[in-house]
């Protein structure tokens, strides 16, 4: 008996020992943070972004940010030695703050904040804060990075994903030897990641150039989501500090935004529509604050908008995505508050013909009321079993009447 017991206490131990690393293992799986969402995933670790992917592909393979003063302090060496030398930061530690529908926020010790915005470019935003920052990241293998300039380097990769990284505010970005990238962001400054499905245009370059000098501030996505894109999600990204952005409806062929803007300049606002949202390739109607904007034909027409100040413009670019996007360019004259609507002017109905809008048929009511064409005339109703006495029938029944009241006089 008592070995029966002993060998049953031996027997429960080993089960217990074989079942602890296994708990502790999902412990650790657990306390791991990440996103998984319709377009971007990615994890974090202590110190760093890790596999950072946008439609199913990894485009970075970690991001690290750290404070200036930490990292000079750390390698004894300042940003006089080049950014090269901070390629191999440590990082400050991570942990994933807030997250949304359309995106997920890491806030760093450093005081940086990194937000990933879950849209079809997997834009990553990385804020300096209050302090000044350095900040590395690792392409994916099989990528190649070059420095356009100081506030740009483009990422081309031959079967896979575009990129290019982006200064907003005073700081600078650069390549080290080894093809990663490492950006100086001073305070309040960013550092934009944005991705494309496939080789970069001239339109997406245009709009990179805008972000990085301060002309555009700010992009809204309205576009599918969801595991099987049924669904719609509105996402805004803010790169200005002093700009805010709020989608306030959209869908069924109409997009609200409210932009709020501290400072009185105009600016322009990228917004991204995909066609179950807002068919943008005809009879598209652009108003701010009710009035309607003027439609540009280049990007620098639409600039003309913010110079001269006098009406704010729109553009449109046709996307060659699959779920058929568009980028709709709004220049906005001048700010405090203003409302920014997107509708389709007019529909087709089944027999090819266009229906009127609100606007139309509120502008021709006198007119409507004046003339009628023969086809708009009321029809004669047509004597036929079911409908109501017409015209004749009820003369006829009058002439009966008259007839009966004479014969009663006459006896």
């Amino acid at each position: 008996m008592t070995r029966t017991l002993a060998s049953i206490a031996i027997a429960a131990a080993l089960v217990l020992a074989g079942a602890l690393p296994a708990t502790g293992a999902a412990m650790g799986a657990q306390q791991s943070e990440g996103h998984a969402g319709g377009h971007v995933s990615f994890e974090t670790s202590s110190n760093a972004v890790v596999d950072y992917g946008v439609g199913g592909e990894t485009v970075l393979e970690s991001v690290a940010v750290d404070s200036q003063s930490a990292v000079e302090s750390d390698a004894g060496v300042g940003l006089d030695a080049g950014l090269s030398a901070m390629s191999d930061i440590a990082g400050a530690a991570l942990s994933l703050s807030a997250r949304t529908e359309t995106s997920a926020t890491v806030t760093a010790d450093s005081g940086a904040e990194l937000t990933a915005h879950d849209n079809p470019r997997g834009i990553l935003v990385v804020s300096a804060g209050n302090e000044s920052q350095y900040v590395t990241a690792n392409v994916s293998s099989g990528a190649e990075t070059s420095a356009e300039s100081d506030e740009r380097v483009v990422v081309t990769h031959e079967d896979g994903r575009d990129g290019a990284f982006l200064v907003v505010g005073n700081g600078s970005v650069a390549v080290d030897d080894g093809g990663n990238v490492s950006a100086s962001l001073g305070e309040d400054a960013k550092l934009v990641f944005r991705s494309y499905e496939g080789e970069r245009a001239e339109d997406d370059e245009q709009q990179e150039r805008m972000i990085a000098n301060g002309t555009a501030t700010a992009e809204a996505y309205v576009t599918q989501s969801g595991e099987d894109g049924s669904a719609l999600a509105a996402d805004a990204v803010e790169y200005g500090n002093d700009t805010r952005v709020d989608v306030t409806g959209y869908g069924e062929g109409a997009v609200n935004m409210t932009v709020e803007r501290t400072q009185h300049e105009g600016r322009v606002i990228i917004t991204t529509v995909s066609e179950q949202a807002l068919d943008a390739s005809e009879n598209l109607s652009v108003r701010v604050d009710g009035e309607a904007t003027a439609q540009a034909s280049s990007t620098s027409e639409l600039r003309g908008g913010l110079d001269e100040g006098n009406q704010s413009r729109y553009l449109v670019r046709q996307g060659a995505s699959a779920d058929a996007r568009a980028d709709v360019l709004v220049a906005v004259n001048h700010f405090s508050e203003r409302q920014i609507t997107m509708t389709n002017e007019s529909e087709t109905t089944e027999n090819g013909t266009e229906t009127a809008t609100a606007d139309d048929s509120e502008e021709s009511t006198e007119g409507d009321d004046a003339e009628t064409t023969a086809d708009e005339s009321t029809p004669e109703p047509s004597p036929t079993a079911g409908d109501g006495p017409g015209f004749g029938a009820v003369a006829a029944l009058v002439a009966a009447g008259l007839l009966g009241l004479a014969a009663t006089r006459r006896a």
